[in-house]
């Protein structure tokens, strides 16, 4: 662990009561210092920091789809798939992405600059189909609205800037 890392996650432990409730925050901080994702050696690291079991950090790691656990893309595409976006078309959104892309949900290109996943919510039920590329959300998305999409990606936009 980098000396950086370990005294940012020993701050964060000191702002809660319970050191466990500090496992979000520094799983973040961990995943950003590791390229956008989670190693074995990420989870050991917050696991000394705040005093727990890799396998503690690993159980918050693997629930939650913010938390990568194999590397991704330099892209980062998430199809929202829950009930509002699958009666809007969501399949049909990650079946033209997945077929543009020439990438298989829930796996990174194998250029290693796209990765395409389904997430269970977006948080935009009333603008249905939600995608978000690199966290930016774009809603009502419809499968007609990929290749746009992918042209964009395709020129130049890099994360953060789609």
């Amino acid at each position: 662990m980098t000396t950086t890392l370990y005294a940012s996650v020993r701050k964060l432990r000191k702002l809660y009561p319970e050191r466990r409730s500090a496992v979000l925050p520094a799983l973040r901080l961990a995943q950003e210092e590791h390229g956008g994702w989670l190693p074995p050696d990420a989870l050991r690291e917050v696991a000394d920091a705040l005093d727990v079991t890799p396998a503690y950090c690993l159980s918050i790691a693997s629930f939650y789809d913010q938390f990568r656990l194999e590397p991704t893309g330099r892209i980062e595409i998430e199809v929202c798939t829950n009930v509002s976006c699958a009666l809007a078309g969501a399949q049909q959104v990650v079946d033209a992405l997945a077929e543009e892309l020439e990438v298989a949900p829930g796996t990174t290109s194998a250029d290693g600059e796209v990765y395409l996943g389904t997430v269970e919510c977006l948080g935009g039920c009333g603008w249905a189909t939600v995608v978000a590329i690199d966290n930016r959300h774009r809603l009502r998305v419809k499968a007609e609205d990929v290749p746009g999409i992918v042209a964009e990606l395709r020129g130049g936009e890099s994360r953060g800037g789609a």
